[in-house]
């Protein structure tokens, strides 16, 4: 796999590892093991999450507008939802808008990808996993985090719209934090597309029925986000958002 000649790493150490990793940072912060002296290590961890923050707050000021892609690291190259996610990163590119990603395989390559191809700007915000993912080639500007919630923090600070492609639990976790920061207010004028109808109507389905027919939610939160399957609507959606502040 050939580097990205534009690309730039910022963050923990990169290096090959020995193996699988028995645990990870955030696994090792919540999980308190038998004679875990937590006056000695926590100060340092606090430490380094606030080196997270610095350096995710050093590599993102200058970012344009941007657009945080969220999808499946399983999506294989080549499938019809594969090229969906190319599509989504070059219209965005094409836009105007940077395009961020988790960084990984699957979808978030797809975006990464479709922005790169068009010289748009390419980000990557990898999380270290116990099993090794790494920056995808596409990536012009990455960085790895340990710890999700400096990661989340920057998904949120830097994006000014969040587009969702299928996937897993990790992308379930993203679109429902994202509808929550923006319910509550704690994030304004950020549109949220979910693409791909056939995927995504069981969910939606559930939210009218269960949800907002029981009171959990107002019928008008079902209105915060745009179900479609034409990326040219999505960018559409996002650019007239943006255009009415």
């Amino acid at each position: 796999m050939s580097l990205n000649p534009r690309r730039m790493l910022r963050g923990p150490i990169l290096m090959r590892p020995q193996g699988q990793q028995s645990s990870t940072y955030d696994q090792r912060l919540l999980e308190s093991e038998e004679g875990y002296q937590w006056q000695h290590a926590d100060p340092w961890r606090v430490l380094r999450i606030q080196g997270e923050f610095v350096s995710g707050f050093d590599a993102l000021g200058d970012l344009p507008q941007a657009v945080t892609v969220f999808g499946s690291a399983r999506t294989p190259e080549g499938s019809e939802v594969y090229n969906l996610g190319v599509e989504v990163g070059r219209k965005l590119a094409q836009a105007n808008y940077a395009v961020i990603t988790g960084g990984g395989p699957g979808l978030m390559e797809a975006a990464n990808r479709g922005a790169h191809e068009v010289q748009g700007l390419s980000v990557g915000l990898g999380i270290e996993l116990p099993k090794e993912q790494g920056l995808n080639e596409y990536v012009d500007l990455g960085l790895n985090f340990r710890y999700f919630f400096a990661r989340k923090t920057m998904f949120l600070k830097y994006s000014q719209a969040f587009v969702c492609l299928p996937g897993g639990l990790g992308t379930m976790d993203e679109f429902f934090e994202v509808m929550c920061m923006v319910q509550t207010g704690k994030v304004t004028n950020f549109p949220i597309v979910l693409l791909g109808t056939q995927y995504w109507s069981g969910l939606i389905e559930w939210l009218r029925d269960s949800l907002a027919a029981q009171g959990y939610i107002d019928e008008a939160d079902l209105d915060l986000f745009l179900l479609t399957d034409d990326v040219d609507e999505a960018v559409a959606y996002i650019v007239a958002a943006h255009n009415d502040c």
